[in-house]
């Protein structure tokens, strides 16, 4: 059975939405908990995303694959372009529209949850280029991770796995791992600990679109055939069971 892209649109709006404001949340929760103590604070942020984060995989992922990251999204269409099992170029430009959206509609919900401004955009600073390198670390990784999976046949997994190598990289990472365009947009519009400042925005997307190309051509030198599984990415759909792409 065909998944209309319009319920898959809304899944990952939805589903992104509640990255950020699981994200933003913990962050506030955790500044609020445990003041002075950021080492702590990470912890607590961390922990929240990174099992938020598999949930709603598990959530959404029958529905629309749960990207939830433009830079997954790209991956599966770039892939599978060939073979015909990632997303086609409009789905690409849907998903992309729609995780942009959510992730600022997640930063303003997280805000008016704990009683701050709608919109405050952050005066959190994250430039440098450790940071960068940091950034494509992640989200090469991540990319690495996702396929790798889906080519080995075990895409079920890959709620965990995601969830816990996200909450790894906040630790290992210079950036703590945004490793996603549309959380970064996002992230820019709440003035609290899990925010970035605007000016900061453009040099963690250039950082991760490079992670994108790393995390491709290592999948390219490690598993050619990763684009065949392609429509097995973040978790198998309805459509792509059926071998029924649109």
């Amino acid at each position: 059975m065909t998944i209309a892209l319009r319920r898959r649109l809304l899944a990952e709006f939805l589903g992104t939405t509640l990255l950020v404001t699981a994200v933003v949340g913990s962050g506030v929760m955790a500044a609020t908990l445990s003041p002075g103590d950021v080492g702590l604070q990470l912890l607590e942020n961390s922990t929240a995303t990174a099992f938020a984060l598999a949930a709603l995989i598990l959530m959404f992922g029958p529905v629309s694959g749960a990207h939830l990251n433009p830079v997954v999204s790209t991956a599966d269409w770039f892939l599978g372009r060939r073979t015909g099992t990632g997303l086609t170029a409009r789905d690409l430009g849907g998903y992309l529209a729609a995780q942009v959206l959510g992730a600022i509609a997640g930063s303003v919900l997280a805000n008016l949850m704990f009683d701050l401004a709608a919109v405050d955009f952050s005066g959190r600073d994250r430039a440098g280029g450790h940071r960068w390198l940091g950034e494509v670390v992640a989200t090469a990784g991540l990319i690495l991770l996702i396929f790798a999976l889906a080519r080995s046949g075990r895409a079920a997994v890959t709620p965990a796995a995601v969830g816990v190598y996200i909450g790894a990289a906040y630790w290992f990472t210079s950036s703590t791992s945004f490793a996603n365009p549309a959380v970064t947009v996002g992230r820019a519009f709440t003035d609290t600990f899990a925010g970035i400042a605007p000016g900061s925005v453009p040099g963690f997307v250039l950082a991760q679109v490079v992670g994108l190309a790393v995390g491709i051509g290592l999948l390219a030198a490690l598993y050619p055939d990763a684009g065949a599984a392609a429509g097995q990415v973040v978790i198998p759909t309805d459509e792509a069971a059926a071998g029924n792409r649109s």
